[in-house]
C-alpha cells in the first residue's frame, strides 16, 4: 500500500506546493493554480501508474477538508441566514431542473433520460447526481457518459470563470459565495472558486453547496417515480437503489444511501467548535489541516481532468447546459444581490 500510495501523495503535495509558490508571483489564488498545474501535467504526461492510487483519493481529501473546515464557520451566521438560504437552495434546484428539462425536450430535442441526467447534474451536485439519478431511472452507460462529460466540461471552465466574473462585477464576498454555491455544479469546483475569491466567499459557497447536495436523494426518488409512471409500472413497483422492487420503506433507505455523509461530519465539527469545546490552537490546527487537504484534493482533481474525454461531448448537451446555466445564474445573481 505504502509503495503505491506514498509516492503518489508526494506528487499531489508537490503540485500543491508549486501552486502556492507560483501564487506568490502572479495574482491568482493558489488553489486555482494547483488545479491548472495538475491539468497541465495530467494532459501532457498522463498519470503515472505509481500515482494512480493516491490521485484516486482526491475526493476523500476534499471531504476531509470540508469536514474539518466546519471548525472555522460561525454558527450564528448560518442560523441567521438559514431559512433564506434553504429557500434559495430549493428554488434554485427546482428552477435549474425545470429549465434544463424544458430546453432538452422542447428546444434541442435531446433524448429524455439524457436530458434528465443533465438537469440533475446541473441542479444538484455534478457527476455524483448524474450517477445517482442514472441508477434510479436505469439509464444506460452511454447516456451516463454523455451527461457526465458535459458536466465535467462545465466544472473545468466555471471554476476559472466564476472568480473572474465575480471580481469584474465587484460582487461582495457573501454575494459571490452564495451565488457560486447556488449555481455551480460540483463540490470541488465550487470550493475552489469560492476560496479563490476570498475565505469568506469560500465558506458561504461551501455551506450553500452542501445544502444543495443534501437534496440528491429526494430528487433521485422524484425522478424514479416519474419514470416509473411513464412506463406504467408505478402501481406494482417502487424503485430500489439497484432498480429492483420492494416495499414503500425503501424510499427512506434510498435517501440515506444517496445522502452525502460527510455533510454530517461538517455539521458536527461546526457545532462542537461553536459550543466552545475547541480552543483557538485546536481551531487553527483544523484550519491548517483543511488547507492542506484542499491543496491535495485539487492537485488530484486537476490531474484527473482529461481534455480528450471532454471532446466527446456533443454540441447539443453543451448548448442545453450553457443556456440553462446562463438563465439560472443571471436570475439568481439578481435575487442574491437583492437579499444580501
Amino acid at each position: 500500500m505504502n509503495r503505491t500510495f506514498l509516492p503518489g501523495l508526494a506528487l499531489l503535495l508537490t503540485i500543491g506546493l508549486v501552486g502556492r509558490l507560483v501564487a506568490t508571483v502572479i495574482p491568482v489564488h493558489h488553489l486555482i493554480i494547483t488545479i491548472a498545474l495538475g491539468l497541465l501535467i495530467g494532459n501532457l504526461y498522463g498519470i503515472p501508474d505509481w500515482a494512480q492510487t493516491a490521485v484516486g483519493t482526491h475526493k476523500l481529501w476534499l471531504e476531509l477538508g470540508i469536514v474539518v473546515m466546519g471548525a472555522s464557520v460561525a454558527l450564528d451566521r448560518v442560523i441567521a441566514a438559514g431559512p433564506t438560504i434553504l429557500l434559495l437552495v430549493v428554488a434554485t434546484v427546482v428552477t435549474t431542473i425545470v429549465v434544463i428539462e424544458l430546453l432538452a425536450r422542447s428546444v434541442f430535442a435531446i433524448q429524455e433520460q439524457t436530458g434528465s441526467l443533465l438537469a440533475a447534474g446541473s441542479g444538484i451536485c455534478g457527476v455524483s447526481a448524474v450517477v445517482a439519478i442514472a441508477e434510479s431511472i436505469a439509464a444506460d452507460d452511454s447516456r451516463i457518459a454523455y451527461a457526465a462529460a458535459t458536466v465535467l466540461l462545465f466544472d473545468a471552465t466555471t471554476l476559472f470563470v466564476y472568480p473572474l466574473v465575480g471580481h469584474a462585477l465587484g460582487l461582495s464576498e457573501i454575494v459571490f459565495g452564495i451565488w457560486a454555491g447556488l449555481t455551480m455544479f460540483s463540490t470541488g469546483p465550487v470550493t475552489a472558486a469560492g476560496f479563490a475569491f476570498s475565505n469568506t466567499a469560500g465558506e458561504w459557497a461551501l455551506l450553500v453547496k452542501l445544502a444543495r447536495n443534501a437534496l440528491i436523494g429526494l430528487v433521485a426518488i422524484a425522478y424514479a417515480i416519474y419514470y416509473a409512471r411513464t412506463t406504467a409500472e408505478i402501481e406494482s413497483k417502487s424503485v430500489t437503489t439497484d432498480g429492483g422492487t420492494a416495499g414503500n420503506a425503501v424510499g427512506w433507505r434510498f435517501l440515506w444511501d444517496t445522502f452525502p455523509k460527510f455533510v454530517l461530519g461538517f455539521l458536527a465539527v461546526m457545532v462542537v467548535a461553536n459550543l466552545g469545546f475547541l480552543n483557538s490552537a485546536q481551531t487553527t490546527s483544523l484550519s491548517n489541516l483543511s488547507d492542506w487537504a484542499f491543496l491535495t484534493a485539487f492537485a488530484g482533481l486537476g490531474l484527473e481532468i482529461q481534455l480528450e474525454d471532454l471532446r466527446s461531448t456533443g454540441y447539443k448537451p453543451v448548448l442545453v447546459v450553457l443556456t440553462g446555466l446562463a438563465i439560472v445564474a443571471t436570475v439568481m445573481l439578481f435575487v442574491v444581490q437583492a437579499l444580501f
